[in-house]
């Protein structure tokens, strides 16, 4: 028995192989059921007393070495196809064909904007953008036959009065004052609809971020201060800003913030019209009214609110004249936002 091992030992050290098959061979000779290492583990139950520690010793040599032999061929034809021409290389440049993308200029504003307000803690509420009319219009202080409702060209959902395409995002912020107690620091972003004629300055469908602020003793000091950091954010540390007085249902006081135009520099171009200011958003302290609509004490809470829409920021810090550009999907368009994600 001991010869028989050695001659299996000494086959095994000088084994090789020229296919995979023969491996697989190899390894139904010697440790399948019926291989030679097996049978000979089988006889080993025959073997004088005295001599069974030395046999063990060497049969479990011979049976480690034909494993690792094995084992060590099988390896080398797997590295030998994995180190031909169809190896994958993360290294190796993409095809052609394979683009790199890039997010929406859209989207690359309004996270902007998400961001500098999260800076000075507004939290973000979003909500349905199908919505009922106590939230779109009527506790914004807009009831049935109110004139401001001609403000906004509404689309209905299957005819249905009470259903509609939300408007304003300021539907969200009429949720969030209902359940939130105050204080309340949120912005909205989300898509709204107006039934609008498509232009290069106007479309059906458009994007807003809303800003809401209530607390007690909220002054208008603070929504200027709030607005200015945030022109100051988004254009830079020479913007300048100015309110003029204007009118929202919601709001009262309410009015339009400008800023100075981001491509003369206040000179005077044909984007600010000569005028060297640009309107980016309506804004104003939030009516008593609206605040009791929602179950919130107008004696002891006070707020203010704004909106801005995201395609006029972009078209203002990107310098692009069309707004139908940002639904059009033209891949020329999108390609020159690549290096302008955040």
């Amino acid at each position: 028995m001991l010869e028989k091992i050695n001659t299996l030992i000494e086959e095994l050290e000088q084994l090789t192989a020229e296919k995979k098959e023969q491996v697989e061979e190899y390894r139904i000779r010697f440790l399948s059921k019926k291989g030679a290492i097996t049978a000979l583990f089988d006889d080993f139950k025959s073997v004088p007393n005295d001599m069974k520690k030395e046999m063990g010793q060497r049969l479990n040599e011979l049976r480690d070495l034909a494993k690792n032999k094995i084992n060590d061929l099988k390896e080398k034809f797997e590295e030998a196809e994995t180190s031909g021409d169809n190896t994958l290389d993360l290294t190796t440049p993409p095809l052609p064909y394979v683009q790199v993308g890039s997010r929406h200029p859209l989207s690359i504003v309004k996270n902007e904007i998400i961001s500098i307000f999260s800076k000075i803690g507004f939290t973000i509420s979003e909500g349905r953008e199908i919505e009922d009319d106590w939230h779109n219009f009527t506790a914004l202080n807009t009831p049935e036959n109110h004139p401001a409702r001609d403000m906004q060209d509404t689309f209905y959902v299957s005819l249905n009065p009470e259903m509609v395409l939300r408007t304003q995002t300021s539907s969200v912020q009429v949720h969030i004052m209902e359940k939130q107690t105050p204080p309340i620091r949120t912005i909205s972003p989300g898509r709204v609809y107006r039934n609008e004629a498509i232009s290069a300055r106007a479309h059906c469908q458009f994007h807003q971020v809303e800003g809401l602020y209530i607390d007690e003793k909220v002054s208008f000091a603070d929504l200027k201060q709030t607005l200015l950091y945030f022109a100051r954010e988004m254009f830079g540390e020479d913007t300048k800003i100015r309110l003029r007085p204007s009118y929202f249902p919601f709001t009262e006081p309410s009015a339009e913030m400008d800023i100075s135009c981001t491509i003369c520099k206040g000179a005077g171009c044909n984007v600010c019209k000569y005028t060297g200011w640009v309107e980016i958003l309506g804004c104003g302290m939030v009516d008593p009214q609206v605040l009791e609509n929602c179950k919130i004490d107008s004696t002891k809470f006070k707020g203010f609110a704004f909106g801005m829409g995201i395609e006029r920021i972009t078209m203002l810090k990107y310098q692009m004249k069309d707004l139908r550009l940002f639904f059009e999907n033209d891949v020329r368009v999108l390609k020159q936002f690549t290096a302008a994600e955040k």
